[in-house]
């Protein structure tokens, strides 16, 4: 019995550490990448603002085929929807929507997942023109995680994680962009 008393005296204590911990790390977390495209500013950004496209650039978009998407509202213009339900879980349930566009320069979105897990995160794009002939592209995520889930941010790096798949995204927005002329 004495030895049952102190194990549970140990989790209480390790769990009372880990709150008081969780007090002090950051809740937010941002994750950011950049590419160079080889097109003019104005064709990169009409191009990115329109969510429909990134099923042919962002990997979440091609992770499940068969994930059942649908869409509401005018794409390319604020308030519009685009939403996705997989079986798998890697991918889940969520939808997009375009919360501000200042044109030529910058998307913002706000993501909301549903499945696995809820939770809302912003995301943006931003474009700059490096020349005439060339864009600097910039995407973006900014989280926050709440106490005490923030006690996550400590054993998971969002930049790893999320970052490869911007890059990959970003890399394949650059060779669709490219390619087609």
């Amino acid at each position: 019995m004495k030895i049952l008393k102190r194990i549970l005296i140990g989790l209480l204590v390790l769990v009372a550490i880990l709150l008081v911990t969780a007090l002090f790390i950051k809740k937010d977390y941002a994750v950011k990448r950049e590419i160079t495209i080889n097109k003019p500013n104005q064709e990169v950004f009409d191009y990115i603002k329109y969510l429909r496209n990134q099923d042919f650039f962002s990997k979440w978009a091609m992770m499940d085929p068969n994930m059942q998407k649908t869409y509401s509202g005018t794409d390319g213009t604020v308030g519009f929807i685009s939403a996705w339900d997989s079986k798998l879980d890697s991918v889940g349930k969520g939808e997009q929507e375009i919360l501000k566009i200042d044109n030529g320069k910058r998307i913002d979105f706000e993501i909301r997942f549903i499945k696995p897990f809820e939770s809302k995160d912003k995301a943006y794009m931003i474009t700059e023109p490096v020349s005439p002939t060339a864009t600097k592209v910039s995407w973006g995520f900014d989280g926050h995680m709440n106490y005490p889930m923030n006690l996550m941010l400590l054993c998971m790096d969002f930049d790893k994680m999320l970052g490869g798949d911007l890059e990959v995204g970003l890399q394949r927005l650059k060779t669709n962009l490219e390619t087609n002329k």
